[in-house]
């Protein structure tokens, strides 16, 4: 192969011995995630609530949040926390690359997990919130006792999906200079000009994981069919 081919042996093994950094920023990657995804389910679990009340104030509150956030690009909300809220003359708040990535992100696709489990509440029979409350149960008791649980099962498949759009999304830190693996892989490549190497075990680095949390997804689903089946 020629020494010049982007996918030269040299540019591989220049590219493989930096791979502890790319695993460094994989490994800050994956915690931005984590933490990402806690506020999003917290998030979409509050709205979604809010959107099945009886209130109609908190139905135009909840209804806003996923509307906003649903038809705004992310990065133009990274670049809201990042640029903007420091020069805000009440706030004034200057947040730090990973902060910013678990805030903008958990809280931007906390409006899609919103849609997927107000989707799951409403596809509980009414039955079960009527039966309920003939025991006596507020709504928020009926919630957390009785429909959540229930909903779990409904929306762990497009939860799941919600989880690895996530996951993917963190690259997006990387254009405004945060310590992920995009950006060190970006770094990288610039540098060496080894481009389709970095790029190659980036996506692989990504492939693995989402595959991984769909695959163990699947494999409880099945569970569920097979003893849903049983009975």
């Amino acid at each position: 192969m020629d020494n010049n081919s982007p996918f030269a042996l040299w540019r591989w093994l220049d590219t493989l011995s930096n791979f502890s950094n790319f695993l460094e920023g994989f490994s800050y990657t994956l915690s931005v995630a984590f933490l990402a995804l806690c506020i999003a389910v917290v998030m979409g679990v509050f709205h979604a609530l809010l959107a099945t009340s009886k209130f109609m104030i908190l139905k135009i509150w909840a209804r806003i949040y996923v509307e906003f956030f649903q038809n705004t690009p992310l990065l133009i909300n990274l670049f809201f926390l990042y640029f903007v809220l420091p020069m805000m003359p009440v706030v004034g708040v200057t947040l730090d690359v990973f902060t910013i990535g678990v805030i903008g992100i958990g809280v931007y696709h906390g409006a899609y997990m919103s849609e997927v489990v107000r989707a799951g509440i409403l596809s509980i029979p009414k039955g079960q919130f009527e039966a309920a409350r003939s025991q006596g149960f507020s709504y928020i008791q009926s919630m957390l006792y009785i429909i959540l649980p229930q909903t779990l099962k409904i929306i762990l498949p497009p939860s799941t999906n919600q989880a690895i759009n996530l996951i993917k999304n963190t690259s997006v830190l990387a254009i405004i200079t945060g310590a992920e693996l995009m950006y060190r892989v970006d770094s990288y490549a610039q540098s060496s000009l080894n481009y389709a190497p970095a790029y190659i075990i980036a996506g692989v680095l990504y492939f693995t994981v989402c595959y991984l949390l769909s695959f163990f997804v699947r494999r409880y689903e099945e569970k569920l069919k097979k003893v849903h089946l049983s009975r």
